[in-house]
């Protein structure tokens, strides 16, 4: 009598069967088959994730961006200048536009002044607090309910299969770590972002962190592969993104040696989230996408290659 082996779950459950979720499975099993042409020690199977648009929705703004207007807000009445002063003015009148007229410095201006002046514990409290009460504007859920199940469900298959998984974001380094072990299984020191500039300081006999309105780094674009090789020290053999900001990790992580795999998510699907690419405000999407295709990284269409995209659908 014929025995019949179970036939193993499939670990990517929320993905079609397409080439993209192919191309996954590829990867992985040529990289973690001994003996193979391709195979890889445990040790390089380094994997690095862009955050937002890639690893959590990022419309209709940047959600560390919508903390930081809602910061501003609180903070507005021991301010009565900024009723006046740009770029606080077009927090306060809710003016979208006018916040992207002023542009990236404008943001920036706006993430100093309401991440700063405080400890890092009382950030940390700040930003729990504002997670555990805000709701985003269209699907009336907390922010940290809006991670994309297919990715969660990547990140873990990953793990099974020996990689260390980092996340490699524009976003801040503290804001993330945060949440981010308990929404992908990322811990804290896998979290690489943006910072401010920190100064030790003696509190009360107490020794604090104290947090200044001044950029210590930015982890977008070109500082991406930086600030990989400060923190990991090894090149990823695997990339993950969706905006031209990840565009220079895609290109440092495809120039290593041996096997490589980068993936870029677009977002084509306006009826479960959002559609937009080469003229998006937030995560614009136009020359990575072109030399995706040019160089035959892996793309993934979320219309036709997510099953779903939230956990709670």
């Amino acid at each position: 009598m014929k025995k019949h082996r179970a036939k193993s779950p499939d670990p990517l459950p929320s993905w079609n069967d397409s080439a993209a979720k192919q191309a996954i499975l590829d990867f992985v099993t040529r990289v973690t088959k001994k003996g193979g042409p391709d195979f890889v020690l445990e040790a390089d199977r380094i994997a690095t994730f862009d955050n937002d648009g890639t690893l959590w929705c990022e419309q209709p703004f940047y959600f560390q961006g919508l903390f930081a207007f809602d910061r501003i807000k609180a903070l507005a009445p021991q301010h009565p200048e900024w009723q006046e002063r740009q770029p606080f003015k077009a927090v306060l009148d809710n003016d979208m536009k006018a916040l992207a007229d002023l542009g990236e410095k404008g943001l920036l201006e706006l993430v100093m002044v309401s991440h700063a002046g405080n400890t890092t514990e009382e950030f940390q409290t700040i930003v729990q607090d504002w997670l555990d009460n805000a709701k985003h504007p269209r699907f009336q859920r907390p922010f940290h309910e809006l991670v994309y199940q297919p990715m969660v469900e990547l990140l873990a298959y990953l793990r099974a299969n020996g990689f260390k998984t980092f996340i490699v974001s524009g976003g801040g380094i503290e804001f993330m770590r945060l949440w981010a072990e308990e929404a992908y299984g990322i811990p804290p020191e896998q979290v690489i972002g943006s910072s401010i500039v920190t100064k030790f300081e003696m509190r009360d006999g107490k020794p604090v962190l104290v947090r200044l309105p001044q950029l210590n780094f930015l982890d977008d674009r070109a500082g991406k592969p930086v600030a990989i090789n400060q923190h990991i020290g090894r090149r990823p053999i695997a990339a993950f993104g969706n905006s031209d900001g990840d565009l220079q990790m895609f290109q440092w992580t495809a120039a290593g040696d041996g096997l490589r795999f980068c993936l870029l998510l677009h977002h084509t699907d306006a009826a479960r989230e959002w559609a937009y690419d080469r003229d998006s405000m937030v995560g614009r999407l136009d020359t990575a996408l072109t030399e995706a295709r040019a160089r035959n990284w892996t793309v993934v269409d979320m219309e036709k290659d997510w099953k779903r995209v939230f956990s709670f659908e």
